[in-house]
């Protein structure tokens, strides 16, 4: 199989947009509230289990998340031929459908999770793999 034509710049910022779109997802401009309340959690609670965790580990390792996940979408937008910035979202999308919103729900069901939780989580996964797609077709 031939390696796909990745263009890395465009990699790297769509990378960088999408983790960033994570500290305004969780912020308090847009769902910390319902997230921690589907956690029952309040700030002053979530602050004490952040104690002891190293936070630059934990950015770094999602940031990593975010680049790897944006590698395999541009193999993929490649892959179906996508050059517009609707047609990597559409791949982002039906990619998001059938890989995140179907792995998460599995351990979601078993976790007993509350589905305000899940659908705090999958938008913020929606939307960035949403621009990372738009971002790797337009600019390949």
């Amino acid at each position: 199989m031939p390696q796909p034509d990745v263009n890395y710049l465009a990699l790297l910022v769509a990378t960088v947009i999408a983790f960033a779109l994570g500290a305004l997802w969780y912020s308090n401009l847009m769902f910390a509230k319902p997230w921690l309340a589907a956690q029952e959690l309040t700030e002053a609670e979530l602050k004490v289990r952040q104690e002891g965790k190293s936070m630059p580990l934990m950015f770094g390792l999602t940031f990593l998340a975010w680049l790897v996940t944006g590698y395999v979408l541009a193999h993929m937008v490649d892959y179906t031929g996508a050059t517009t910035w609707m047609d990597g979202m559409q791949t982002a999308f039906w990619l998001w459908l059938g890989f995140v919103v179907t792995a998460t729900l599995i351990h979601g069901l078993f976790e007993y999770r509350d589905v305000r939780l899940y659908a705090v989580n999958l938008g913020y996964h929606l939307v960035g793999l949403l621009i990372m797609g738009a971002i790797l077709a337009a600019w390949a």
